[in-house]
């Protein structure tokens, strides 16, 4: 989970890039990520939700 301080939750690139290689080396480790929730000035957005897991 992070904030995004612009406002906008929607997941950017860099999000997305970070989450795939933060999943990808926990999961040599047997750590499971199952969701990124990107919090702005609204309602958090759920990357798992959006299909981006």
């Amino acid at each position: 989970m992070h904030n995004h301080p612009s406002g906008v939750a929607e997941p950017s690139a860099a999000d997305r890039a970070i989450t795939r290689e933060l999943k990808d080396a926990l999961q040599l480790i047997g750590v499971r990520v199952l969701d990124h929730l990107v919090i702005g000035s609204g309602e958090p957005v759920s990357m798992a939700a959006q299909g981006l897991m």
